[in-house]
């Protein structure tokens, strides 16, 4: 007796994607997209903006240097205490460039005096190159290897070298 095939045998099993070779293919893809990616090391100079409080500021036993160096078209006024007394002025080279050299100096000699002093307000008078600002904040900033060695007493009476010369900036002068 002959039987009609029934649909069981014919119905076909589901087929499994293979997804190895897609698998393959995207590590593939990430390990060139991490190999063509460039690092880029991205330097920053904090500055800090001036805070305005209804709080008296705390007693202290010095006063405080407020040190403000002031960009003018002329070249440089650094001014010090909270009235703003001047303090020196550098005017620019003969070839219209800012004394970078003649303000590091000024600024060494006056952090001789103040080392506990870390903080100047920067007044950029006229408009600036972002270059040239950079290289005077740079100026005001860092401590080179030729300059005299300033140190410090920690809070264990330890001798601490000093690092730098003005390191916190703010900038007083902007408007939002």
């Amino acid at each position: 007796m002959y039987r009609v095939p029934s649909r069981r045998s014919k119905r076909l099993k589901p087929v499994k994607p293979n997804l190895i070779p897609i698998l393959d293919a995207v590590f593939i893809f990430i390990f060139f997209l991490l190999t063509s990616a460039t690092f880029v090391k991205i330097f920053e100079i904090s500055s800090n903006v001036p805070i305005v409080s209804d709080q008296p500021p705390p007693k202290s036993r010095q006063k405080p240097l407020a040190l403000t160096l002031r960009i003018n078209k002329s070249g440089f006024t650094l001014l010090t205490g909270i009235g703003g007394r001047h303090h020196a002025t550098i005017k620019k080279l003969e070839g219209g460039e800012y004394n970078l050299e003649g303000l590091h100096q000024t600024l060494v000699a006056l952090k001789g005096r103040h080392l506990n002093e870390r903080t100047i307000i920067l007044e950029p008078r006229v408009d600036l190159p972002y270059q040239k600002l950079v290289e005077i904040m740079d100026a005001v900033r860092m401590l080179r290897r030729t300059d005299p060695a300033f140190y410090n007493k920690d809070k264990d009476g330890v001798d601490v070298k000093v690092k730098s010369l003005f390191s916190e900036m703010a900038f007083g002068n902007i408007q939002s």
